[in-house]
């Protein structure tokens, strides 16, 4: 499944509907397919979606938003999807409206998702219901521009939820029934990182490749995670170069011997690792903590490498850095976000036309309202997830 675009309305953390749209919106040049992934006709996807602003302007929250979607399409039930807390200010007689968009089998879906919260009288307790529920589908061979993949018509209503439904749970999305039809535990990869922003543990296993190592760290000669019978960590194997190695047992002690930003590193380029292997999606907030602006950058140009990202993975992330904006040759793949008297989230295409400009430099103008890895460590690593990816076919 490839999402082609989120529309979510009715939440009082936002002014009006939020679109987020995964779709290249702007003129698809031969230079710019190699940033994009391509799906059907002269439709192509956006590898990194970025969400930038000031402080409290509502970037996490987005994130949150899409979180929930995500997870929702997952086959997971709305009230254990933890950033439902984005609806929880919704008083009894509000309905929060979720449109979400996809490509999946040659066939493009519409889902309309309508929630409500419900307060228990006896114990004040709050739940989150699927109220109703709409499903549209339609060929691709339909669809003749941009435009009209968000187009449907009463005739392509494919599902409509019904109380009649009692093998469907309130809170689970008929979404279900187009998984269960390939028997799809979920509809998608997902890689989820907005609890980890100020957090740095190992939270991907595994025997990470030296070519990470070196990059991240040029003193780490390895780290090897050693796993249990019942698959879970026994212990670490750290050695640097010219030291004997060491054996760790908890991995909170790790912290005593690798920074914050080698710790984060590892979680972060080896869950994208897996993010290029299914094809999924990467959530991260804050991108730039405890990261220098090269790592994050790199991390970035690795989404945007067709090469490296051959099965077109999607990286989405929040900053403060306005200078990762010049990593994007686009400009429909950046969101501004704002909060005055709500959240609004502004897809920069829709302001800045030209893609040529320095977007770093329109964004501190107010126009829109030290150390690094070396080269030598940078092209290791990324001939090194290129050969990986290589080995998978």
């Amino acid at each position: 499944m490839k999402i082609l675009k989120v529309e979510i309305e009715g939440s009082p953390l936002f002014k009006d509907r939020v679109d987020i749209d995964f779709v290249a919106r702007q003129r698809v040049d031969d230079d710019d397919k190699e940033v994009l992934y391509y799906i059907f006709s002269n439709i192509y996807l956006n590898k990194v979606i970025s969400f930038i602003g000031i402080n409290a302007s509502g970037k996490t929250t987005i994130l949150k938003a899409i979180s929930f979607v995500f997870n929702m399409l997952n086959n997971e039930s709305i009230n254990n999807i933890k950033s439902n807390e984005i609806f929880k200010d919704m008083s009894d007689n509000q309905k929060a409206i979720i449109t979400s968009y996809f490509y999946k089998n040659k066939l493009v879906y519409k889902l309309e998702t309508i929630i409500k919260k419900e307060v228990n009288n006896l114990d004040g307790s709050e739940r989150f219901i699927i109220l109703e529920e709409f499903l549209w589908s339609k060929d691709i061979r339909k669809i003749k521009t941009k435009k009209g993949i968000f187009e449907f018509k009463d005739s392509d209503l494919a599902i409509e939820r019904n109380q009649k439904e009692q093998y469907l749970m309130d809170d689970i999305s008929i979404i279900i029934a187009v998984n269960k039809i390939r028997n799809d535990v979920r509809s998608f990869y997902v890689r989820d990182l907005l609890n980890w922003t100020n957090r740095n543990t190992l939270h991907v296993m595994g025997n990470y490749p030296k070519e990470l190592l070196i990059f991240l760290d040029p003193r780490i000669e390895y780290l090897k995670c050693e796993i249990d019978d019942k698959f879970r960590v026994d212990y670490f194997r750290l050695k640097f170069y010219d030291k004997e190695e060491i054996i760790i047992s908890d991995e909170k002690m790790l912290e005593k011997y690798l920074s914050s930003g080698t710790i984060k590193g590892l979680g972060v380029f080896m869950s994208a690792f897996f993010a290029f292997c299914e094809g999924g999606y990467m959530i991260i907030d804050e991108i730039e903590n405890h990261f220098n602006k090269e790592i994050v950058a790199t991390l970035i140009r690795f989404f945007m490498d067709s090469r490296v990202n051959k099965n077109g993975a999607t990286l989405i992330f929040s900053t403060h850095y306005s200078e990762l904006l010049d990593e994007f040759s686009r400009n429909d793949g950046i969101y501004i976000t704002r909060n005055k008297g709500g959240i609004t989230a502004c897809n920069l295409a829709d302001v800045l036309k030209r893609n040529d400009l320095k977007k770093s430099e329109v964004y501190d103008s107010d126009y829109l309202g030290g150390t690094v890895p070396l080269y030598d460590a940078y092209m290791a690593l990324k001939n090194t997830l290129i050969s990986m990816m290589g080995r998978l076919r």
